[in-house]
């Protein structure tokens, strides 16, 4: 599972899609609805919050956005209720950077024309829920 902090315009369809899977995964973990996954590192920044259902919602709402954006079909009836400010988590600067190349390194293998398309970019957009402070890489990350 990997809930990007990057902004979800930045992933290929192979991606999004698999973003947009993940998440729902995560959701459904967050309402206590599967017994897996409820100690995965990915879900730690939402569940620090005091309304994780309502962040994960307004994570997935992003996805579901960009994917509209693209003309796929991705059903918003399963995405929970609550909404919640943008910039309302916390990113490293350092963890920005981390995902940055990670998803360029999988892009490279995966799908190196859409690569292109950001190889100008050197500092990428978060994710709308996320604001970018000073630090390194997440302690939750699995480097």
């Amino acid at each position: 599972m990997r809930l990007w902090s990057l902004h979800p315009q930045y992933l290929d369809a192979q991606g999004l899609v698999a973003l947009w899977r993940e998440t729902l995964l995560a959701q459904a973990v967050l309402a206590g609805k599967t017994r897996g996954y409820k100690h995965h590192p990915q879900l730690k920044r939402f569940q620090a919050t005091k309304a994780p259902r309502r962040f994960i919602a307004a994570y997935l709402r992003e996805i579901h956005a960009e994917a509209t954006r693209r003309g796929y079909r991705f059903d918003a009836r399963k995405i929970g209720r609550g909404k919640v400010r943008a910039k309302s988590l916390k990113v490293t600067r350092g963890q920005m950077v981390y995902e940055w190349l990670h998803l360029h390194k999988k892009l490279k293998k995966r799908s190196p024309q859409w690569r292109k398309r950001f190889a100008g970019v050197r500092t990428p957009k978060p994710h709308p829920l996320f604001r970018v402070v000073g630090g390194k890489v997440e302690d939750w990350e699995i480097v």
